[in-house]
């Protein structure tokens, strides 16, 4: 994956069917039926991974008549690096900012600011 080569919400979505996958691999069929309803047309999903391959997120091999897609970054790791490019771009590459903006915004619940709390601490130790 390059740098700041984020994704679009419809390429994300795409990658997700893909992730989704035995093996993070499958036939453009196989990703249209993991993908949520409605389903792209088969063109357009070729479109897609025509582009996602030309950004580095997924290779193609030919079996028999038709291209085989394997997805080459991992979710955890585009997951990563995306939070990392929010972290760094909105909070100025404070977890504390980050944490705290949403710590403001939201109604957490007793139960969830202890789940915080414990994950704090042991990201300590």
């Amino acid at each position: 994956m390059k740098k700041d080569n984020s994704l679009t919400k419809s390429e994300f979505q795409v990658m997700e069917a893909l992730w989704s996958l035995p093996n993070q691999k499958g036939f453009i069929p196989d990703i249209i039926k993991a993908y949520p309803d409605p389903k792209p047309a088969y063109t357009t999903m070729s479109t897609f991974l025509k582009i996602l391959k030309e950004k580095g997120y997924v290779k193609s091999e030919v079996l028999g008549k038709m291209l085989y897609y394997t997805a080459l970054v991992k979710r955890d790791d585009y997951t990563r690096t995306y939070m990392t490019e929010v972290k760094n771009k909105f909070f100025g590459g404070s977890l504390a900012s980050l944490v705290s903006f949403f710590a403001e915004r939201e109604k957490l619940s007793q139960e969830e600011v202890d789940q915080l709390v414990d994950i704090i601490k042991k990201g300590k130790k």
